[in-house]
């Protein structure tokens, strides 16, 4: 495990301990609130981004800092994901967090120029921790690990229709959904991650595209031999494009082909 491997996962767990589970199952009611849309943030997500923040600006000075929860509160945040930053997700299933049950987790990655060039997943129960370095493969607890697949027919989808419109969910639900054995979408990108890279789910649809949700992530299965990627045009996940919508996130590439093809056939 490299230096700043084990500085993030430092950081990790002792924002978890000390912060982040003196919180879990122990929220008030006026400790909860609704951002819009139906996502919620709590005290903790907010004590947990100031204690990172604090921690990351020990670890780089200087270097910007996006958080899901600073961007809310001044969405300006937002164009320091066009030069070098670090991306923050404070409690990455806040919805699952703030109802008492698992999983949730911790999200950080670095980029420059729009692209993650390392990205670190922290799950706060189990303390599972994975970390990537662009061009220098995907590991979990310091081991290098290669994303496989279910092997099963149909394949394993995880698809998020949360965030579409209607006649989008509908078009998924009669031409996409029948064609793969459906599983539960865990509202947590630092559990969905490792799914599809660990042989638990094959490919996974997301709408909602956010930095902070998808950064350390889509680095972490392609430095897997994963695939990650805009489903309209192929092209990679940039961290700048925070108004895009869809990415398709897939064990493999051919799986991956597979279910983009499925998406740009949909009826209009």
């Amino acid at each position: 495990m490299s230096v700043i491997d084990r500085e993030i996962l430092a950081l990790c767990r002792d924002v978890t301990e000390n912060v982040i589970l003196p919180r879990y199952r122990n929220l008030a009611d006026h400790q909860i609130e609704d951002k819009g849309g139906n996502d919620p943030v709590t005290i903790a997500d907010r004590e947990s981004e100031a204690a990172l923040s604090e921690g990351l600006e020990k670890l780089a000075p200087g270097l910007p800092i996006v958080g899901e929860e600073g961007a809310h509160a001044d969405p300006a945040v937002l164009e320091r994901l066009k030069g070098p930053c670090w991306i923050v997700d404070p409690i990455d299933g806040t919805r699952n967090f703030a109802s008492g049950q698992p999983p949730f987790g911790i999200l950080i990655a670095q980029a420059d120029e729009g692209v993650a060039q390392s990205g670190w997943i922290y799950d706060c129960l189990s303390g599972r921790f994975c970390a990537a370095h662009r061009g220098k493969g995907a590991f979990v607890g310091g081991e290098q690990i290669t994303a496989i697949p279910t092997g099963e027919d149909p394949a394993v989808a995880a698809i998020s229709l949360i965030f579409m419109d209607e006649a989008k969910r509908a078009a998924m639900i009669d031409h996409v959904c029948q064609h793969y054995r459906l599983t539960d979408i865990p509202y947590c990108a630092a559990e969905q991650y490792p799914r599809l890279a660990l042989g638990e789910n094959d490919v996974s649809i997301f709408e909602r595209t956010l930095a902070w949700d998808h950064a350390a992530g889509c680095l972490w299965l392609e430095e897997a031999g994963g695939k990650a990627a805009r489903p309209d045009d192929g092209s990679p996940y940039r961290v700048d494009e925070w108004d895009r919508k869809g990415l398709v996130a897939a064990a493999t590439p051919a799986l991956w082909e597979e279910m983009a093809k499925r998406l740009n056939t949909l009826p209009a």
